[in-house]
């Protein structure tokens, strides 16, 4: 089966349009049941396109918890598929704090709702090889003991908020779980040799699967529309670009560090040779030194001394003093 590729923009937001693909992803990356989930206002697609190139959506989730408690929770879902500054990931988590509409309640009962970060990313962290981590808050005492009365409270989940970290070139065909299994379809190891827009996936993995089935036919569907190509080409041809211009950058620094390096190297010749004249112009002092000392003990006046070495009476005094 041949699908359209989610990790560009243009496919992934289409994916996630749809409530029940948006459900199905978000369950297997929270592991809860998501029962109901929607697009907040302030959904944020990097149409303004710029070097980093962040696709960010929102969402207002409403979870059900193992004992049949239900709860509101936001989701702030960023992908990205070049290497970004952590920065800008902490800017749009700091706005979103900051917004309004994200606030529960009234009057001194009054927090945030609590928030998921969920980072997709077209890059490895680090050394992690863990396709898929999770980073989560826990409540200690001193003594580092977990906290667990009075736990979850309003007021610690407003001011906190856990991560789900996804390295998409981790993704190798490994499928051990419900999670493995909905992320598979961003695997870029299926990606077509000849048509990166697309990859090729084996529909017998997900034939007894009602869940994938939507997010299948919405994939199928993507990689049909002539329009959709068209928004993909134009995304190819933006990094293709951005990509030139890195590599004229990375070049461009690779040049200043090598003339750096001789100016340096320079730096030290020069520093050399003024070593090696400071020490020459110490050895020509001794050596006069020892002439003015020497013509001095025979009875010379410095004077005399002077006509004779060829040198002005100041400087034969000095190099006695």
């Amino acid at each position: 089966m041949i699908v359209a590729n989610p990790i560009y923009d243009i496919v992934f937001k289409y994916l996630m349009e749809d409530e029940r693909v948006a459900r199905t992803i978000l369950s297997a990356l929270l592991k809860k049941d998501v029962v109901e989930v929607h697009t907040r206002r302030n959904e944020y697609a990097n149409q303004q396109r710029d070097s980093l190139s962040i696709f960010r959506i929102d969402f207002g989730a409403t979870i059900r918890e193992a004992d049949g408690t239900e709860q509101l929770i936001l989701i702030e879902l960023q992908k990205t598929w070049l290497e970004t500054e952590t920065l800008r990931f902490r800017q749009y988590l700091g706005a979103q704090y900051a917004n309004k509409e994200n606030i529960t309640g009234s009057g001194r009962g009054e927090h945030a709702l609590p928030m998921v970060a969920v980072y997709l990313l077209g890059h490895k962290v680090g050394d992690i090889e863990e396709p898929v981590v999770y980073v989560n808050h826990q409540v200690c005492d001193y003594n580092e003991r977990p906290v667990t009365k009075g736990v979850p409270d309003p007021f610690v989940e407003s001011l906190t908020h856990n991560s789900i970290i996804v390295q998409i070139p981790r993704l190798h065909g490994r499928i051990n779980n419900r999670l493995d299994k909905v992320l598979s379809i961003f695997d870029q190891t299926r990606a077509d040799s000849h048509d990166s827009q697309t990859l090729n996936i084996d529909a017998d993995m997900y034939g007894d699967d009602t869940e994938m089935q939507p997010i299948l036919h919405r994939l199928v569907a993507a990689a049909a529309d002539a329009e959709m190509r068209h928004k993909m080409n134009v995304e190819d041809e933006f990094f293709s670009v951005l990509e030139k211009r890195e590599t004229e950058i990375m070049m461009q620094e690779e040049r200043l560090q090598q003339q750096a390096k001789k100016l340096q190297q320079q730096g030290e010749k020069l520093q050399q040779q003024d070593e090696k004249l400071q020490q020459k112009d110490s050895e020509l002092q001794s050596m006069l030194r020892k002439s003015v000392m020497a013509l001095q003990s025979s009875g010379m006046s410095l004077e005399t001394i002077a006509t004779t070495l060829g040198q002005d009476i100041e400087t034969i005094r000095k190099s006695i003093s």
